[in-house]
């Protein structure tokens, strides 16, 4: 997951759609066989709408059954686990030393707070698909934080994402690093120290579409977008925003042949040319921390948080230039219900997400808007904070009880399983072939049926 709590991440290659907005997804390296859709290469899935659309993944396990393997994690982290091929990358921060005196806390309303007392490893590492064994461990930063995180956060809460060549693995106020998949260090870039609202940590992810990463950093300082040559981490372009923090992930997609960076935010949700950082369109009507991401399909976009009030948006690209409030680029809007932390699940024409950070599931019809059920409460479910994850008609969705419910996805709210794992759940699910995956605050789990 990410947040203030860890969330995580986005995008890709260009998968050409009959709709006017296409999505960026992973791109498959040259001559390689492994297809993208095939993967899990970013916090919301190929697509980047949290849909696995080739898995086939267990409806219920335990402990007991259906359980492949459970490695325990160093250190701490709420980044989804990302997937390609035979490996499974994550970002985990490790505590060591001594305790330390905690820096000075900026004023920016801090509370529940861990203090950062300890110096930490900032790793990537690489567990083995098949046996669950730990492949390779990179520090790529040690150091103490120089502020604290929420008491329910990480300060490895952005998930990784790879084009299949390589892994871009990011940490916020520790800086964005390219590794090859064996772990090697490529390039690292620093932007410098993130001062966080509410001292509540980092958590927003990288986005990366053919040969560009794209990199947002709201903060209660000097905010900005920022575009890197994958290569080499060179900057090609760097905007100023008008932004306190938000969490969320950019959202590369694809309109009349063009790519546009899409962030949500407090004061504008904006859409930004990838190839110059110019300002295409922008909308308000979102509220202060925003950490939702967007999602889009069929030449729709959709945003929404619940803050100070609840919002939801959907707006059509083909129309959207300039200010787009209060024009028919704005095709439908929500006040109530909406999320907070976790992300929406948009699944073959159904939006679908949870309210607040909270148990309780909405339905809509993406194009319309229409209420297909919801809000629904989720039977013992506790605290969400990670994402819904889609596969074979069915929703995946984690709390940090321990329980995975997995619903039916239809008009009608039909409860296939509760799961319950002993072990706390943040992080979103990752879902690929016919196993899910579950990062927890100990262990990683890879779920599939028993043979």
């Amino acid at each position: 997951m990410k947040h203030l709590l860890g969330l995580v991440t986005l995008v890709f290659l260009t998968i050409t759609a009959p709709s006017t907005a296409a999505l960026a997804a992973s791109p498959t390296t040259a001559g390689s066989a492994i297809d993208p859709l095939d993967q899990w290469p970013q916090w919301r899935g190929p697509l980047a709408t949290g849909v696995a659309p080739r898995a086939d993944p267990p409806v219920k396990w335990s402990e007991e059954d259906n359980v492949r393997w459970k490695v325990e994690l160093p250190g701490s982290g709420h980044s989804t686990p990302i997937i390609w091929g035979d490996r499974v990358f994550l970002t985990t921060a490790i505590p060591h030393g001594e305790a330390l005196a905690a820096p000075e806390e900026h004023d920016h309303g801090a509370h529940h707070n861990l203090p950062a007392s300890r110096r930490q490893k900032f790793v990537v590492l690489a567990v083995d698909r098949e046996g669950g064994k730990i492949s390779w461990q990179r520090a790529v930063r040690d150091e103490q934080p120089h502020e604290g995180t929420h008491e329910t956060g990480t300060w490895a809460s952005s998930s990784a994402i790879t084009d299949g060549e390589r892994l871009y693995a990011f940490f916020g106020s520790r800086g964005l690093h390219c590794l090859g998949l064996d772990g090697e260090p490529v390039w690292n870039k620093d932007f410098g120290d993130m001062l966080s609202r509410h001292g509540h940590g980092e958590g927003s992810s990288p986005a990366l579409h053919g040969d560009t990463v794209v990199v947002n950093w709201d903060h209660q300082g000097e905010s900005f977008v920022v575009a890197l040559d994958k290569r080499t981490g060179k900057e090609r372009w760097r905007v100023s925003r008008d932004e306190i923090t938000s969490w969320s992930t950019p959202l590369i997609v694809e309109n009349a042949g063009k790519a546009q960076v899409i962030v949500s935010a407090t004061k504008r949700v904006r859409s930004y040319d990838l190839a110059t950082g110019k300002v295409l369109w922008q909308a308000a009507g979102l509220s202060r921390n925003v950490v939702a991401s967007p999602v889009a399909a069929d030449g729709m976009v959709f945003v929404g948080n619940s803050y100070d009030w609840q919002a939801m948006l959907a707006i059509r690209l083909e129309k959207a230039t300039g200010e787009v409030n209060g024009t028919d680029a704005i095709v439908w809007t929500r006040d109530r219900d909406t999320p907070y932390v976790p992300s929406p699940l948009l699944y073959d024409g159904m939006l679908m997400f949870l309210k607040h950070s909270q148990g309780f599931l909405t339905n809509l019809d993406a194009a319309t808007g229409e209420t297909l059920y919801g809000p629904v409460r989720l039977p013992s479910m506790g605290m969400i904070f990670a994402s819904p994850v889609g596969a074979a008609g069915r929703v995946y969705i984690a709390s940090r009880n321990g329980a995975t419910l997995v619903v039916e996805r239809g008009e009608k709210p039909v409860v296939l399983a509760r799961n319950q794992l002993d072990d706390s759940f943040s992080a979103s699910p990752a879902a690929v072939g016919g196993e899910l995956y579950l990062r927890g605050e100990k262990h990683l789990y890879c779920l599939a049926r028993d043979s």
